[in-house]
């Protein structure tokens, strides 16, 4: 993974629509979104790959490369994933359109979006097309830095999502939770 902080800077710089954080997630909160994967749950959605530190965490969680499905808009760390993860199943695209992954029983989306800069329609489409492949007995996995949940109270509500909190990632900049939602009437 040699040359991430380098990549990720360059196109926080040539792409900064598309990236949006300050730093890559620490290897700290990349544990914490995969602690709860199964190994042998079934596949894992991963939106937002970027230059694969949360990849790393659920590959190294026990999920087979070839049963992780990872999301990313940037052609550059696409190709990055694609090189360091052999097996990885990449695609280019938005995380808006997750519903339409030809995925099969999939146990978790795990997020590592911006989730609260997206506009209303997005994040919702986000979520909407997350727990159509999650169903009620999986789980979307999101961080944020913030004192608040990370999807908007009016999706929350109107999806009925309940969800639990991690402790604060200290080892992580800035600091963050995840959160694990789920969707009981999915």
């Amino acid at each position: 993974m040699s040359g991430d902080l380098g990549l990720f800077i360059a196109q926080l710089f040539r792409k900064p629509h598309q990236v949006v954080a300050l730093a890559p997630s620490s290897r700290a909160l990349s544990a914490e979104m995969a602690a709860t994967l199964d190994p042998s749950g079934g596949p894992v959605i991963e939106l937002g790959a970027g230059t694969g530190r949360i990849t790393r965490a659920i590959l190294d969680r026990g999920i087979p490369a070839d049963q992780v499905h990872s999301v990313e808009m940037n052609p550059d760390f696409c190709d990055k994933l694609r090189t360091d993860f052999p097996g990885l199943n990449v695609y280019r695209m938005s995380a808006g359109d997750v519903g339409a992954l030809e995925v099969t029983g999939a146990q978790a989306v795990v997020s590592g979006l911006p989730l609260l800069s997206m506009p209303f329609d997005l994040q919702n489409a986000i979520l909407r097309g997350s727990f159509a492949q999650v169903g009620a007995a999986g789980s979307y996995i999101q961080f944020t830095y913030g004192p608040k949940p990370p999807v908007k109270a009016e999706i929350r509500e109107a999806m009925g999502l309940t969800w639990t909190t991690s402790r604060k990632v200290w080892g992580n900049l800035p600091p963050a939770r995840v959160y694990r939602f789920t969707c009981p009437g999915a």
